[in-house]
C-alpha cells in the first residue's frame, strides 16, 4: 500500500513537472489507497477496453499554452474520457508541435488497472494539461513555433497504432496544420490526402480547441471540414472538431 502511494505522488509529481501541485498530488496518492466496492471491481471489469492517445499541441499559436481558463476547460473534458475506462484500457499521453523529436520527448503511459484506477489516472492528465500554461511560463515545456499535427499523426499509428482495442486519438490543438505539408491557416489551403487508411480500425480522431485562435466562425467551419475530410480518408470512423462544448 505504501508503495501505491508513493507511486502515485511520483506519477502526479512528474506529470507537473516537478512539484508545483504537490498537494494535489498527495490528494492523488490518497484516492488510490481508498478501499474499492466490490461492485466498483464488478463494474470496471466489465466495461470493454479502450485505447485513448492524447496529445498537447504545444505550438504558440495553440491558445491553450497560455490561457489557464481555457486549459482547464479542455482538462476536464479529456478527464471525463478517462473517467469511463474500464480496466486494461491504455493512456497514452504526448506532446508535439516542431517537428523535433528531442523538444517533444514527453511520455505517459499506463494501463488502467486496480493500481491505476481511473479516476486517478484521470486526476493526473488533468493536472498536466491544465498545468499547461504553467510549465510553459516557466520555461519546463518550450512553445515552438511549428504545428506537426499530420507527423505527429503518423508517428502515433507506427508507434501506438489502432490493433487490440478501440482507439481514439484527442489533440488539444487548434487544428492549425503549419508544416512542410501545408500552411492550414492560409486562405484556400487544403490538407493533403493521407497515405493509404493508417487509422484503419481507430474510433475516432478529436480535435479540442478548433480553430480557437483565430476567433472566426467561418474558419472553424473551414477547419472542421478539412479534418472531417481527412479523418475518414485515413481511416478513422468518427472526427469531432470542437471549437467550444
Amino acid at each position: 500500500m505504501l508503495m501505491n502511494a508513493m507511486l502515485a505522488v511520483a506519477t502526479a509529481t512528474a506529470l507537473v513537472g516537478g512539484g508545483y501541485l504537490a498537494v494535489d498530488a498527495a490528494q492523488t496518492a490518497d484516492a488510490a489507497l481508498r478501499p474499492m466496492p466490490v461492485s466498483y471491481l464488478s463494474d470496471h471489469a466489465n466495461i470493454a477496453p479502450r485505447r485513448i492517445v492524447i496529445a498537447i499541441d504545444l505550438s504558440k499559436s495553440n491558445p491553450l499554452i497560455d490561457s489557464p481558463d481555457f486549459a482547464a476547460k479542455v482538462a476536464d473534458r479529456v478527464g471525463d474520457e478517462i473517467r469511463g475506462l474500464g480496466f486494461a484500457s491504455e493512456v497514452h499521453v504526448r506532446t508535439f508541435g516542431s517537428y523535433d523529436a528531442s523538444s517533444n520527448n514527453f511520455h505517459y503511459d499506463v494501463q488502467i488497472s486496480v493500481r491505476n484506477r481511473p479516476e486517478v489516472v484521470a486526476a493526473s492528465v488533468e493536472k498536466l494539461i491544465s498545468g499547461t500554461p504553467m510549465l510553459v511560463r516557466q520555461g519546463k515545456w518550450q512553445a515552438q513555433d511549428h504545428t506537426n499535427i499530420l507527423a505527429f499523426l503518423d508517428n502515433a499509428s507506427n508507434a501506438i497504432g489502432c490493433s487490440g482495442m478501440p482507439t481514439s486519438i484527442i489533440l488539444a490543438s487548434d487544428g492549425v496544420e503549419d508544416s512542410e505539408y501545408v500552411r492550414l491557416g492560409r486562405a484556400n489551403a487544403h490538407l493533403p490526402s493521407p497515405d493509404g487508411k493508417p487509422f484503419a480500425g481507430c474510433s475516432d480522431l478529436q480535435i479540442l480547441g478548433l480553430g480557437e485562435g483565430d476567433r472566426s466562425p467561418s474558419e472553424t467551419v473551414r477547419l472542421r471540414g478539412e479534418w472531417n475530410r481527412w479523418a475518414h480518408e485515413a481511416g478513422f470512423r468518427r472526427f469531432q472538431g470542437l471549437n467550444d462544448w
